[in-house]
C-alpha cells in the first residue's frame, strides 16, 4: 500500500520509530518506502544501536554484530525502495566463516565447502560424517519452517502459535540445540562446533530450542559476509537509503516519555523537552525500558513491565576492542577460542552468581578481510566473552572489567597473538554496565529476552501492543529475536502490521 501524504492530517503527524539500530532502521525504511512519513529518533550521536562504531588512533572498531548471514534480507530493503544494495555498500565474503580452536590443539575451519567440512569431520571422527549430513538435512528443514515461513510472521494470538505447533512438534522444538546436535553427532568437539551458534543470539545451547539450529542452514544457504568499511558502513548505507527516500533521522534525541490519550500514543517527549506528535510509535529500544521508563505512567506500562521482569533475559557480554601496530595475518576473520570447559562454563554464565575463572572467546579480526579498518600494517580487533547479566551475577564491573581485560590479553598473547602487549596502540572495553547504562538494556542483557521455547514466537513481546493500538515493537526483544537477520525479520513483521493499521485509519478519516 502506498500512502497519500496529502491526505487530511497525514503530513502533520509523522510515524515515529525510536532507536536507529538495525531493527529500527529496517522498519523505518519499510514504512517510508510505503509512503508513510517516518521520523527515526536516536539517543546517541551516531546511528547503529548495538552496531555503534568507535574510531580511535586511525582504527575503526565495530561495537556490535559483525556477521551478515542473510544478505537477501538486507537487499530486499533496498529493492523495496527502488534501489540496489551494491550502490550503497559492498559485502565481502568471509572465508572461513569461523575458525574453531580448542586448547587441546584441534582446529576446525567451518565453511561452506561440503567436501572440506566432511574431510575435517572425518579427521575428528569418521563416524560423524554421515551424522553431520543428517544434521544438515534437519537444520535445513528447521530453516524452511522456522525462518523462511515464520521468521517475519507476527504472532499476535495464541491461535497463531497453535497453527505452528504441529511443525514445531515434528521438529522436536522442545529439545535443546545441544541435545539435537548430539542426536546426530558423537564427537564432543563437533557437538560444540555445531551448537555454539545459539550463543550468537543470546541463547544457552543447553536450553535454547532446537529451532535455533536453523542458524547453521542459514549460513550454509547464503554464506557469511562483512561490509567493506565495517558493519558501520552497512548502518550508514541504510541511513542514506532512508534519507534518500524522504525519511528523517534525528540524532541526540533521547526519548523520555510516550504521551498517551486514553489507550493511544499521542506524542513523544524528548529529554530536551521537545514534544513530537505521532500517528503511531514503534520502539526499537529495549522492551523493558520501553514499558517501564517510556510508558511507566500508564497502566499498560506497569502491567507489561511486571510481566517482562518475570522473563529470563539473555546473557551479557564483555567486549574488548584493541588496535595493534601489527596485523596478525595468521588469524581468521572470526575465531572461536573454546576454553577448557563448555557445558560447565555456559551453565555458570547463565545461572551462577559469579564470574568464571576461565572463558571462551570470540575473536574478531576484520582486517583479514578489509585492511582499511586500521592504519597500514596495523590491525583492529575485538574479542568478546559471554558473561552473566546483572540479574544473574551482581558484579562490580568497574573492578571486574579491568581484571578480565588483563586476563584476556594474557591469554591471547600466550595462545593466539604473540607480542600483543608490545604491539598495543589503543584499547577500550564495554561491560554489562554499558549495556545497562548506554543501551538501556534491562539487567545489562546483550540480547534481550532469552530465546527459550517458552519465550519464543507468541510467548515473546508482540510486534504490536495488545492494548495501546498504535504502539509497536521491533528488534531483539520481540519475534523472532536477536541477530541481524532476526531484527530485520521483526521489522518486516512489524511493518506489515503498521502499514495495514495505518491504511485502515487513513481510510476512515
Amino acid at each position: 500500500m502506498i500512502f497519500d501524504e496529502s491526505a487530511k492530517g497525514f503530513a502533520m503527524k509523522k510515524t515515529i520509530v525510536i532507536g536507529a539500530g538495525f531493527g529500527g532502521l529496517a522498519l523505518a525504511i519499510r514504512l517510508q518506502a510505503a509512503g508513510i512519513p517516518t521520523l527515526l529518533l536516536e539517543s546517541r550521536d551516531k546511528p547503529g544501536g548495538r552496531a555503534y562504531v568507535y574510531e580511535d588512533e586511525g582504527f575503526t572498531f565495530d561495537a556490535g554484530p559483525t556477521v551478515i548471514t542473510d544478505p537477501s534480507a538486507i537487499e530486499s530493503l533496498f529493492t523495496l525502495a527502488g534501489k540496489s544494495l551494491s550502490d550503497y555498500v559492498a559485502l565481502l565474503p568471509v572465508t572461513p566463516f569461523y575458525r574453531l580452536c580448542w586448547e587441546t590443539g584441534e582446529v576446525f575451519d567451518y565453511d561452506n565447502d561440503q567436501a572440506k567440512l566432511e574431510a575435517q569431520i572425518r579427521q575428528l571422527n569418521p563416524g560423524d560424517v554421515e551424522g553431520y549430513r543428517r544434521f544438515l538435512d534437519y537444520s535445513r528443514d528447521v530453516f524452511r519452517e522456522g525462518y523462511l515461513k515464520l521468521g517475519a510472521k507476527p504472532f499476535l494470538s495464541f491461535r497463531d502459535m497453535l497453527k505452528a505447533a504441529p511443525q514445531l512438534t515434528r521438529l522436536q522444538a522442545w529439545r535443546s540445540v545441544y541435545s539435537m546436535v548430539s542426536s546426530f553427532i558423537e564427537d564432543e568437539h563437533l557437538r560444540q562446533a555445531f551448537s555454539f551458534h545459539s550463543l550468537l543470539v543470546g541463547g544457552n545451547p543447553f536450553s535454547t530450542s532446537s529451532i535455533y539450529t536453523l542458524i547453521h542452514a542459514l549460513e550454509r544457504e547464503w554464506g557469511v559476509w562483512f561490509p567493506r568499511g565495517g558493519t558501520g558502513a552497512l548502518v550508514n548505507a541504510m541511513v542514506r537509503l532512508f534519507e534518500d527516500i524522504g525519511g528523517e533521522l534525528m540524532l541526540d534525541a533521547r526519548v523520555e516519555r510516550l504521551e498517551t490519550e486514553g489507550d493511544r500514543i499521542s506524542a513523544v517527549t524528548l529529554a530536551n523537552g521537545r514534544r513530537l506528535e505521532a500517528r503511531a510509535v514503534a520502539s526499537n529500544a529495549d522492551v523493558v525500558h520501553t514499558y517501564e521508563t517510556l510508558l511507566g505512567h500508564h497502566p499498560r506500562g506497569v502491567k507489561a513491565t511486571a510481566s517482562l521482569k518475570r522473563k529470563r533475559m539473555s546473557n551479557s557480554l564483555f567486549v574488548l576492542y584493541f588496535g595493534l601496530d601489527h596485523n596478525h595475518t595468521q588469524l581468521a576473520h572470526h575465531t572461536v577460542c573454546f576454553g577448557p570447559r563448555y557445558r560447565e562454563l555456559i551453565d555458570e554464565i547463565f545461572n551462577k552468581d559469579a564470574l568464571a575463572d576461565d572463558f571462551s572467546l570470540y575473536l574478531h579480526a576484520p582486517c583479514v578481510t578489509d585492511p582499511s579498518l586500521a592504519p597500514p600494517g596495523c590491525g583492529a580487533y575485538y574479542v568478546l566473552a559471554p558473561v552473566p547479566h546483572l540479574g544473574t551475577a551482581d558484579l562490580d564491573w568497574e573492578i571486574e572489567g579491568p581484571r578480565l581485560r588483563e586476563r584476556i590479553f594474557d591469554y591471547l598473547e600466550a595462545n593466539y597473538m604473540p607480542g600483543l602487549r608490545s604491539q598495543l596502540v589503543t584499547h577500550r572495553h564495554i561491560t554489562p554496565f554499558d549495556f545497562r547504562d548506554t543501551l538501556n538494556a534491562y539487567q545489562g542483557s546483550a540480547f534481550s529476552v532469552e530465546p527459550i521455547l517458552t519465550q519464543s514466537a507468541w510467548f515473546r513481546p508482540h510486534n504490536r501492543d495488545s492494548r495501546i493500538d498504535n504502539l509497536y515493537l521491533v528488534g531483539a526483544g520481540t519475534h523472532p529475536g536477536a541477530g541481524i537477520p532476526g531484527v530485520i525479520g521483526s521489522a518486516q513483521a512489524t511493518a506489515g502490521l503498521m502499514i495495514e493499521d495505518l491504511g485502515k485509519r487513513e481510510a476512515s478519516t
